[in-house]
């Protein structure tokens, strides 16, 4: 019978096959004469400042921890001695007839929506307001809207921008 063909490539990738099993066979023999690497060597420490060492924390350095004082999720809601429920604003947009506005709150200067039902009294724009604040579906919204009453009634702020030319 004849003889198998083998072609010039054919014999390049069995002699790379053989030449990757022996260089692996070599390192085998080299990682077994070496000897077994022990746990010890595996070993890495973590010291109080989070790097990665070597070499075992100082025991005189210990510090004891209580376990109620480690926080893991997100801090407690601790409500302040006095806290506010009433804010007081400015409304800076108000349509009658469609029946929704906006408020600006006095304290840190957020715009919140008001809507017509919750309103106590008929307010305007620059009416100064008291009202409390609630989630809406698509935000904050103004809940009990009352007009503020000081010592004389609420009077609206006066607008400094008539007669200024844009």
């Amino acid at each position: 019978m004849g003889r198998s063909q083998e072609t010039s490539n054919k014999k390049e990738v069995k002699n790379k096959k053989d030449k990757k099993r022996k260089e692996k066979e070599k390192k085998r023999l080299i990682r077994k004469e070496s000897g077994k690497s022990s746990f010890a060597d595996m070993i890495a420490y973590v010291d109080e400042y989070g790097k990665i060492s070597s070499t075992p924390p100082d025991p005189n350095n210990k510090i004891e921890v209580e376990v109620e004082n480690i926080e893991t999720g997100a801090k407690k809601n601790i409500p302040s001695a006095k806290a506010s429920y009433i804010r007081k604003g400015v409304v800076t947009f108000f349509n009658d007839s469609k029946g929704f506005g906006f408020i600006r709150d006095m304290e840190n200067k957020q715009s919140v929506f008001v809507h017509a039902n919750n309103l106590q009294e008929p307010i305007k724009e620059n009416n100064i307001v008291t009202f409390e604040i609630g989630k809406g579906p698509k935000g904050l919204t103004a809940l009990n809207v009352r007009l503020f009453k000081d010592g004389e009634g609420s009077a609206p702020l006066k607008d400094n921008t008539a007669g200024r030319l844009s």
